[in-house]
C-alpha cells in the first residue's frame, strides 16, 4: 500500500477561508431541530388548553369529545365518539409512523448490529421493568395494580423535542442513543397493549387481517401504483383489528412493519440522474413525470411515508390527542385525592425515579461489563440527563390510562400523576444538562482525541506502533483537505516509520452533497483492503464524484464490483461513516481539515514545516513523560524486607 499521492491544487482565493462541518441547510435545520421543538411546544400547548378547557367548562369538554359520528353506507356503518375516533383512528397513524421507525432501525439503522444495539436495548428493557416494579410497590393494595402499563413507556415526541430544547450542544450521539432506546421501548409498550389490555377477542376477523397483511407484503412487487393498494389494504387490516377486539392502533404497527425499507441503490440513483439530465435537455411533461417518478422510487416507501406523515403526526395528531386526553380537572378535590392516591404516587415515582434508575443503571452496568458499544461523547452525566428525560411518559401513558382504568375518578388521579411526573422528569433532565454544560465549559472540549486510534478499526498508514500519530478529520471534496493531503505526503516522507497517519470522515454536507457518498464508497473499498488507493482516486478528481464516477473508479482499481456495490448499500458502511461524523460533532469539530497530533488538537498552520515542528515537539513531550514515569516507578515499588 502506498501513501496517497495527490495533485497539489490550491483552494480558490474567492472561497471562504474556512468551511464548516455539520452545518445543515436552513430547510434541513428546520426539519430536524425546529420541527421537533415546535412539535413538543404544540404538545405542551394542547395539554394546557385541554386542562383549562376541562376546568373552565367541564360539561362542554366532555360533551364535545362525546360527540357521536357515523361513517358508512346504507346498513354498513361504524359508530364512533369523537374521542374514540382520535384514540382509535388518528393514533393508528401515530403508531404507523412508530412502526416505520422500528422497521427502519432494525433494517438499516442503529439496531442492525448487536454490539451497537446492546446498550439501548438493555436500557429500554430495564426502563420498562424497573418502573413497573416501583409502581407495583407503591400502588400495592389500591386495587389498581393492573394499571402498571401506564408507567412503561417513554414519550418519543417529548423525548426528541425535550432534547432539542434543553439538551447539550453536539447532542447527536445522545439523540441517536435515545431514539434507539425509544424504538425498543415502543415495541415493549405496544406488545403489552396487545397482550394485557385487549379485553374482548374474536379471532375470525384476524384471518381477514392476515390476508390483508399478505397482500401488503406482496404489493412491493407491483411495478407502479402501489400507494392506493397500500392504503386500501391498510384500511382493511385496521377494520379487521377493530372487529377482532384487538386495539386497532396496533394495526398501524403491523402494517408499518410490512412496508419495505432499503438504502437507495447506485443503479436507481444513476437512472434518476440520467432522466433528470434528459429533462434538462428536453423539458417536456413526459420527461418531467418520468424523472420525478424515478427520483421518488429510488427512495424506499418506508422513508417516503415517514417524511410524508411526520409533520401531520407532530403538528396535528399528537396535539389533538393531548387535547382529547389531557383534560384533567385540577379542582381542590381532585388534587387532594391525587395527593393521597397510591395510583398517582405510583405513576410519579415509577416514571421519575424508575426510568432514571432503569436506563442509567443498566447503561452503566453494560458499559462496565464491556457488553456493548458506546461512542465518544456519551458521558455518564449526559446519559443521566437522557435517562431523566425518559421519564416523560406522556402520550402512551395517557393512552393506556383509558385502557387500564375504568373508574373516572381514578383516571383523573392517574392523569395528574402523569402530568406531574412529566413536569418533574423534564425539570430534572434540564437541571442535569445545565450542570453538565457548566462543567464542560471549563474542560478542554474538542482539544483531546476522544476515540483512541484503533488499527483494527481505523485507516492507518505507517507502522501501527509508531511513536508519532497524526489523525485527520476531513472531506474528500474539500479543497483545503486536498492541499493538506499533499502536505501530509511531505511529512510522511520526512518522518518515515516514526509516523502513523489516520484518516477519519467529517464530510461537509452543506457544501458538498456528494461527500457522504464518497466517504461511504471509500469504506466499501476499505472492506477489500483498498482504502488509500480509493482515497487517492477521490482526491485526484474532486469535481466528479457522482455514482457513475464512483463505480468507474472502483472498476479501475480492480475491485470486486458485485461486492463493492453490495457494500455501498450496507448498514455497516453507513454506520462507520456516521460514527466518525458523530465523533467529530462530539469534539466540536466545525471545520476541516482538523488535525490531532498524538491525541491533541493541532491549532497552528497546516504547512509541512509547521506540522513537522509540531510533531517533533509532541515527540519530545512524549519522551519526557516516559522518562519521568520511568524515574518515578522505582520509588512507587514497595520495599522488600
Amino acid at each position: 500500500m502506498s501513501v496517497p499521492v495527490v495533485i497539489d491544487r490550491s483552494p480558490d482565493p474567492e472561497r471562504p477561508q474556512a468551511e464548516r462541518a455539520h452545518e445543515p441547510s436552513i430547510a434541513s435545520w428546520v426539519r430536524s431541530m425546529g420541527a421537533t421543538r415546535t412539535g413538543a411546544l404544540l404538545l405542551v400547548a394542547s395539554t394546557l388548553v385541554a386542562i383549562v378547557w376541562a376546568n373552565a367548562w367541564h360539561e362542554g369538554y366532555e360533551a364535545f369529545w362525546d360527540t357521536h359520528l357515523s361513517v358508512g353506507v346504507a346498513d354498513l356503518s361504524l359508530e364512533f365518539t369523537l374521542h374514540a375516533l382520535v384514540n382509535d383512528a388518528l393514533m393508528a397513524i401515530f403508531f404507523f409512523t412508530v412502526g416505520l421507525e422500528v422497521r427502519r432501525e432494525f433494517t438499516i439503522g442503529e439496531l442492525t448490529s448487536w454490539s451497537r444495539a446492546m446498550v439501548p436495548v438493555a436500557a429500554a428493557l430495564c426502563g420498562l421493568v424497573v418502573p413497573t416494579v416501583l409502581y407495583l410497590l407503591v400502588a400495592r393494595g389500591s386495587g389498581w395494580e393492573s394499571a402498571w402499563g401506564v408507567v412503561i413507556s417513554t414519550d418519543t415526541a417529548f423525548l426528541v423535542g425535550g432534547l432539542a430544547l434543553v439538551g447539550p450542544r453536539a447532542a447527536g450521539r445522545l439523540r441517536t442513543f435515545l431514539l434507539a432506546l425509544a424504538v425498543v421501548d415502543d415495541i415493549g409498550a405496544l406488545s403489552i397493549i396487545a397482550l394485557v389490555y385487549t379485553e374482548q377477542f374474536t379471532p375470525l376477523p384476524l384471518l381477514v387481517a392476515a390476508v390483508g397483511m399478505v397482500g401488503i407484503w406482496f404489493t412491493r412487487y407491483v411495478p407502479t401504483g402501489r400507494g392506493p393498494i397500500y392504503a386500501t389494504l391498510a384500511i382493511v387490516v385496521w377494520l379487521a383489528f377493530l372487529a377482532s377486539g384487538v386495539h386497532p392502533t396496533l394495526a398501524g404497527v403491523v402494517v408499518a412493519l410490512l412496508v419495505p425499507v432499503y438504502r437507495p441503490t447506485r443503479q436507481d440513483v444513476e437512472h434518476a440522474l440520467a432522466l433528470a439530465r434528459t429533462f434538462r435537455q428536453s423539458p417536456t411533461t413526459e420527461y418531467a413525470r418520468a424523472a420525478a417518478n424515478s427520483l421518488r422510487e429510488s427512495i424506499s416507501i418506508n422513508e417516503r411515508l415517514q417524511s410524508a406523515y411526520a409533520p401531520y403526526v407532530s403538528f396535528v395528531i399528537l396535539p389533538v390527542f393531548a387535547l382529547a386526553n389531557a383534560g384533567v380537572q385540577v379542582s381542590g378535590d381532585v388534587l387532594a385525592a391525587a395527593a393521597t392516591s397510591p395510583v398517582a404516587w405510583g405513576v410519579v415515582v415509577a416514571l421519575v425515579v424508575g426510568k432514571l434508575v432503569g436506563v442509567l443503571g443498566s447503561t452503566t452496568l453494560v458499559r462496565r461489563l464491556g457488553l456493548g458499544e458506546l461512542g465518544p461523547g456519551l458521558t455518564t452525566s449526559r446519559l443521566a440527563g437522557g435517562a431523566a428525560l425518559c421519564g416523560v411518559g406522556f402520550t402512551l401513558s395517557l393512552f393506556i390510562i383509558d385502557l387500564a382504568i375504568d373508574d373516572p375518578a381514578v383516571q383523573n388521579e392517574a392523569r395528574v400523576g402523569v402530568l406531574v411526573a412529566s413536569v418533574l422528569a423534564f425539570a430534572l433532565a434540564t437541571a442535569i444538562f445545565r450542570a453538565t454544560e457548566r462543567t464542560s465549559r471549563g474542560a478542554e472540549v474538542g482539544q483531546v482525541l476522544q476515540r483512541p486510534v484503533d488499527p483494527a478499526r481505523d485507516h492507518v498508514y505507517g507502522p501501527p506502533d509508531a511513536p508519532l500519530t497524526l489523525v485527520e478529520y476531513g472531506d474528500f471534496q474539500c479543497g483545503f483537505c486536498l492541499k493538506t493531503a499533499g502536505t501530509i505526503q511531505e511529512v510522511v516522507g520526512e518522518l518515515g516509520g516514526r509516523l502513523r497517519y489516520v484518516w477519519r470522515h467529517a464530510p461537509l454536507v452543506r457544501y458538498h452533497p456528494n461527500a457522504v457518498a464518497a466517504a461511504e464508497a471509500s469504506e466499501a473499498a476499505a472492506l477489500q483492503g483498498r482504502f488509500f488507493e480509493f482515497e487517492r482516486a477521490l482526491f485526484v478528481d474532486q469535481e466528479h464524484q457522482q455514482p457513475a464516477d464512483i463505480l468507474r473508479r472502483a472498476e479501475e482499481l480492480g475491485l470486486d464490483m458485485a461486492r463493492f456495490e453490495r457494500d455501498l448499500t450496507s448498514s455497516a458502511v453507513a454506520a462507520r461513516v456516521r460514527d466518525d461524523m458523530l465523533d467529530a460533532e462530539a469534539m466540536d469539530i466545525t471545520a476541516v481539515p482538523t488535525l490531532f497530533i498524538n491525541g491533541r488538537r493541532h491549532t497552528g498552520p497546516h504547512d509541512a514545516r509547521s506540522l513537522l515542528l509540531a510533531l517533533e515537539a509532541a515527540g519530545e513531550a512524549a519522551r519526557a513523560a516516559t522518562a519521568a514515569t520511568a524515574q518515578s516507578a522505582p520509588s512507587a515499588q514497595p520495599s522488600g524486607g
